[in-house]
């Protein structure tokens, strides 16, 4: 130590000689209170640095005058130096400053001194000004300009910030010029034991196996002190068990957590809490501590086997219970939880044992009895099981002992209305094809299992019998024939039988019938076509000509080998003979050197095919053989007397132009029948007008000669009383109706004398023609109802030979033309009053 200097009552400690900043012209002096160099005052003659502001810096301890000893420099190199020798010697230093450690969380009224700067050139005069520079200065630090002094003017915190760097000028007051080169230095804040040990969470959780041993680790926790290690034991921390025994303990220095028990068990007690303390001061008193608590938990293992909660369960089912239903559960209780609490269940062997089945539920972990085989109440209604139950995972610890555990289940079967059954579920049956309907097929047989034993009826699904082609009795539950069986046409049936009872339609039971139809052999041979051959006129005796073969609609056994031959009668045949190749087919060869085809133009073969069957079926095919010229490579060109058989007479483009032609001349004539059909849209009036619905079709009649769209005799006021009839129309053909007279019959149309005029019978016997000819257009045309003029009953309606006042006519006739008239007849008198 160099000394001590107290400011404030605070004991200051000053900088190591090691502790100095490297500076060219500052060395450390320590001056007592007061005084100051170049003042008098007495220089303590220590060992300090020297610093040399040259290039060349030289680094040297000086000792007291007249002492001789080598030392080592400042900069770590060794250099011997003698005292008196003559060496190289340092010039005088700039200023002299005192450095000291200032204590953190200083809390006292006056500012805190840290230390003192001085400069050669000061003379006292206060012509030289010291400045402060870097972390702190003015905020947290303050020099006096004057004299130098350092004082720290707020509390400061190490945790916060361990030291300060700062850089010091002396200026000359008049210039304010460095009157020395700026020189950096530190302060450092000294550490108190002002921060407790903290732990990095208020709560930690940990687990541990139940059963564990004795020091099985559990977890480990450490706090950290934030004051400064390396500086006394302000962060020397150690740990202790506040609560948790006798279970746990703690290492004081690494903060491990142990059990100290054997054996503790999870389903006595799962959860433990532990308190940790962490004190600094290596503990001792004064030191600050930290808390921290440790929720411990025990995990389990599977050391607890599944036990019933009965040692007998009853269960219902009724008899009709599907198979593969839920009939019933059974329970268990474990201790333990999680995949140590899984049960796996069995049914252990017995007589009916097979009749059930029991899985595990996931979510509940019961046993769940399931039907795996029908239930008959009449053969036995009740059922007694043995059923297991064991972990899925195996027991650890002295349970293992006690692995199982087993339970009776008593199953009662309740009786039901079941319906009928067959005495087998599928029947096959086989019939010949062509049978007389009514043939019996095959018989089919089902009962009621309950115990009344109800009589049943037979019938069959008509959906799997669409044709009609079965019949059942409903009594004896005979299947016989309905129609005639085809096996080419179908060769099996799938019918599905059902029976109900007499007294319980709703009690069906089912069944299915397979009907395979046997072939018999029904059907002769055919040669397969074509049947109209060729041949050349340069055959020569013994060529093949063709080759023949033969298919047969029946089964192979009632078909091949097939056997051909030539009918009887032409055997002798002059020109062919048919050769049977023993394989199906038969090869027709030619007798004779050379054919003419001016001469004969065709000859017909008749050829005979005859199956194996029995019994077996011939049949007869005339045989077309053709002669023809043929080409170097035996392609007939022409056959007969000169037919083609090849490409001859008109080109392919002319034959393309005809039918272009006749294309265009067919469409031309359709446009002309549309366009001659074609009429013009009616000209409709408004709909609203009141005095009459009157149609105008703006339809142009065709002069004198249209003579044909209708009768112009109907309009004629006959001059006697007789019958008119009408004419059937002559551009209509007229047709045959099914159930009925012709389309136009000569239905009489008027009666009519020579005092009245029956207008509405005339009407409707002319709606009723044209209602039920169906040939007449139903748009734009024209029926007459009457005419007018000369001869007319109603006279002419022109106004040109009218008289000259309304008024004089009478219009009271028209009341007798009938309703239809009643309108006009209202109006005209309306109008005759008005002009009254």
């Amino acid at each position: 130590m160099c000394g001590t200097h107290r400011t404030m009552g605070i004991a200051m400690m000053c900088l190591l000689v090691a502790c100095l900043p490297a500076s060219p012209w500052l060395s450390p002096v320590v001056h007592g209170p007061g005084q100051a160099e170049g003042r008098g005052t007495e220089q303590v003659h220590k060992p300090r640095l020297v610093l040399e502001q040259a290039d060349n810096l030289e680094v040297k301890e000086e000792k007291d005058p007249g002492a001789r000893d080598c030392t080592k420099n400042g900069l770590g190199g060794t250099r011997d130096h003698c005292a008196g020798s003559n060496v190289p010697r340092r010039r005088k230093r700039g200023w002299v400053w005192n450095q000291f450690f200032v204590l953190e969380e200083y809390t006292g009224k006056e500012p805190l001194h840290v230390g003192r700067l001085h400069s050669d050139f000061d003379k006292g005069d206060g012509m030289i000004r010291y400045t402060l520079e870097g972390e702190g200065a003015g905020v947290a630090f303050v020099i006096d300009d004057h004299t130098g002094d350092i004082h720290a003017i707020q509390s400061l915190d190490r945790e916060e910030k361990a030291q300060y760097t700062l850089l010091a000028r002396a200026l000359d007051r008049r210039s304010n010029q460095s009157v020395e080169p700026a020189s950096e230095f530190v302060v450092r804040v000294q550490d108190i034991n002002d921060n407790e040990p903290l732990f990095a969470s208020n709560l930690f959780r940990a687990s541990v196996p139940e059963m564990s041993q004795s020091g099985t680790f559990v977890i480990r926790v450490t706090a950290h002190d934030a004051d400064d290690p390396m500086y006394g034991s302000s962060a020397k921390v150690v740990y202790s068990l506040v609560e948790g025994h006798p279970y746990f303990s703690v290492d004081p220095e690494t903060g491990e957590i142990r059990t100290t028990q054997a054996g503790m068990d999870r389903e006595a007690r799962d959860h433990y809490q532990v308190v940790i303390q962490a004190k600094d001061m290596w503990g001792k008193r004064g030191g600050l501590t930290g808390i921290t608590t440790i929720a411990v938990t025990l995990t389990d293992i599977n050391d607890n086997p599944p036990r019933f909660t009965n040692t007998t369960f009853e269960l219902q089912v009724r008899e009709s219970t599907p198979v593969f239903s839920t009939i019933g559960r059974v329970k268990t209780t474990d201790a333990d939880v999680g995949e140590n609490a899984m049960v796996t269940y069995n049914i252990l062997p017995s007589q009916s044992a097979k009749l059930f089945d029991i899985i595990t539920d996931p979510d509940t972990q019961e046993g769940v009895i399931k039907l795996a085989k029908p239930l008959d109440y009449e053969a036995r209604s009740v059922h007694a099981l043995r059923v297991e139950a064991v972990n899925t995972l195996a027991l650890r610890g002295p349970a293992r002992l006690l692995a199982k555990d087993e339970a009776s289940v008593r199953v009662l079967v309740l009786d039901s209305n079941e319906p009928p059954e067959f005495d087998r579920r599928g029947y096959e049956m086989r019939v010949a094809e062509n049978v007389p309907v009514g043939t019996l097929v095959g018989t089919v047989s089902a009962k009621d299992p309950d115990a009344a034993n109800i009589h049943v009826s037979y019938f069959i699904d008509r959906q799997s019998d669409l044709g009609f082609m079965f019949d059942i009795n409903a009594s004896t539950g005979e299947i016989r024939t309905r129609d005639k069986l085809d096996r080419e046409q179908e060769a099996s049936f799938n019918l599905l039988l059902k029976a109900s009872e007499i007294k319980d339609t709703s009690q069906i039971g089912q069944a299915t019938a397979v009907v395979r139809v046997i072939d018999v052999n029904d059907n002769a041979p055919e040669i397969v076509p074509p049947t109209d051959l060729s041949i050349c006129e340069n055959a020569y005796i013994g060529e093949v000509l063709h080759v023949l073969s033969a298919v047969d609609r029946d089964e192979p056994s009632n078909g091949p080998i097939f056997h051909f031959s030539l009918t009887k009668g032409t055997n002798s045949n002059p020109n062919f003979t048919l050769q049977d190749n023993l394989n199906n087919t038969a090869s027709i060869i030619s007798k004779r050197e050379h054919f003419n085809r001016r001469d004969v133009s065709h000859y017909v073969l008749p050829v005979q095919v005859m199956d194996s069957g029995f019994p077996p079926q011939a049949n007869v095919s005339l045989l077309t053989l053709s002669i023809c010229k043929c080409n170097s490579k035996g392609i007939p060109v022409v056959c007969g007397t000169g037919a083609s058989h090849g490409p001859a007479g008109l080109s392919m483009e002319a034959l393309v132009a005809i039918l272009a032609c006749f294309l265009i001349l067919l469409v031309i004539i359709v446009l002309f029948l549309t366009l001659r059909r074609q009429q013009k849209e009616p000209f409709m009036l408004d709909e609203d007008d009141a005095l009459d619905n009157i149609i105008s079709y703006d339809d142009e009649g065709g002069g004198e000669e249209d003579t044909e769209a209708f009768d112009i005799s109907a309009l004629q006021r006959p001059e006697n009383g007789t019958a008119v009839t009408s004419k059937p129309r002559e551009d209509l053909e007229p047709t045959i109706l099914p159930n009925g007279p012709q389309k136009y019959p000569p239905n009489v149309v008027l009666q009519q004398t020579n005092d009245s005029l029956d207008i509405t019978s005339f009407i409707n016997t002319r709606v009723r023609e044209a209602d039920a000819d169906p040939g007449i257009p139903p748009y734009d045309s024209i029926q007459a109802y009457d005419y007018e003029g000369v001869g007319s009953v109603a006279g002419s309606l022109s106004s040109l030979t009218s008289v000259s006042c309304d008024n004089e006519q009478n219009y009271n006739y028209l009341q007798e033309w009938g309703p239809r008239f009643h309108m006009l007849a209202q109006l005209y008198r309306n109008s005759e009053e008005k002009f009254d």
